[in-house]
């Protein structure tokens, strides 16, 4: 998989920033994170461990949603893409097995932390939505409409519907714990929801 790059998440006026205290800053934000959840993560605890002064943070994250979503994007998150294998449910069967191996992996337990704190930060999930999910979702439902051009899904699929079936049990299973994200389970989601959109036959 591909990593995709950190996007430009917002940040306040000042001073152009020192890459290294940066990297520092970043680098204490995912450590702390590990170590002690979105909650218990402070400012204070992060320029201690990056060395440098609470001032230089609040000056370049002005939040901690802010600061949290750029350290999680830094560290490179890995792409999902979706092939044109001339079949929409293969297209969606090797994508979908691609993020159930990033959800299997420590970055998923970060997206399971983000999407959780984010229940309680409004900010935090806003930006978690902008950045992760809605890129993808739009690339999704581009490839549902290529699915309906070449007439093997129905003209009448409500895309916004559609992905909730394929992706939302995923995610349960990201956020619950319960069962696996294994290969088979993939295999037989993407099968079940793919005959309820084929176009009959």
């Amino acid at each position: 998989m591909t990593v995709v790059p950190s996007p430009e998440v917002r940040r306040g006026p000042g001073r152009p920033r020192s890459e290294s205290v940066k990297k520092a800053v970043l680098a204490a934000t995912l450590d702390l994170i590990d170590e002690v959840g979105f909650r218990r993560l402070t400012i204070e605890g992060v320029a201690a461990r990056a060395r440098c002064g609470k001032a230089t943070i609040y000056r370049w994250w002005p939040t901690k949603g802010q600061l949290v979503m750029e350290a999680f994007f830094s560290s490179g998150v890995p792409d999902t893409p979706y092939p044109d294998t001339g079949s929409v449910r293969e297209d969606f069967r090797r994508q979908m097995q691609l993020l159930a191996r990033l959800f299997a992996s420590p970055k998923g337990r970060q997206i399971a932390m983000l999407i959780g704190s984010g229940q309680d930060d409004a900010e935090l999930l806003t930006a978690f939505r902008d950045h992760f999910l809605a890129p993808r979702r739009a690339e999704a439902v581009q490839i549902l409409l290529r699915g309906t051009r070449r007439g093997e899904l129905r003209g009448e699929v409500f895309s916004e519907v559609a992905l909730d079936a394929l992706y939302g049990p995923l995610f349960f299973r990201l956020l619950s714990g319960q069962g696996g994200l294994t290969p088979d389970y993939v295999d037989a989601l993407c099968d079940l929801v793919m005959v309820g959109l084929a176009k009959a036959r």
